[in-house]
């Protein structure tokens, strides 16, 4: 049942993503200088429009990523701590249950039973 889900959200997005593909085919000019003229623009690309959305579209998922992961950096410092002082610990409880000395268990006496 969960295949058939994930099938159907991907073929519903890839309807949406060729429709959007076939309403917005034409060229558009995007230019990365600010002073030029369109006609003259040195840093400037010619892409579809869809082509030009997409791609926008990524970036802003990659940009978006990296920034969580930099938010997330003291929580992941503070578990990484956190995981250190744990195993400090657990090795020094180690290193006192092997100091102690093993008792032999006493054999019971045939009245204490």
């Amino acid at each position: 049942m969960v295949r058939f889900l994930k099938i159907a959200v991907y073929a519903l997005a890839a309807i949406v993503l060729l429709g959007f593909a076939f309403a917005n085919h034409h060229l558009v000019t995007v230019s990365f200088d600010p002073f030029a003229s369109i006609d003259s623009a040195a840093l400037s690309i010619d892409a579809p429009l869809y082509a030009i959305a997409i791609v926008a579209a990524m970036f802003g998922v990659v940009a978006g990523a990296f920034a969580t992961w930099l938010s997330q950096g003291r929580h992941r410092r503070t578990s990484r701590q956190s995981r250190l002082e744990a195993n400090k610990w657990r090795a020094q409880a180690e290193a006192l249950k092997a100091a102690q000395p093993q008792e032999t268990p006493r054999r019971a006496l045939p009245h204490d039973r």
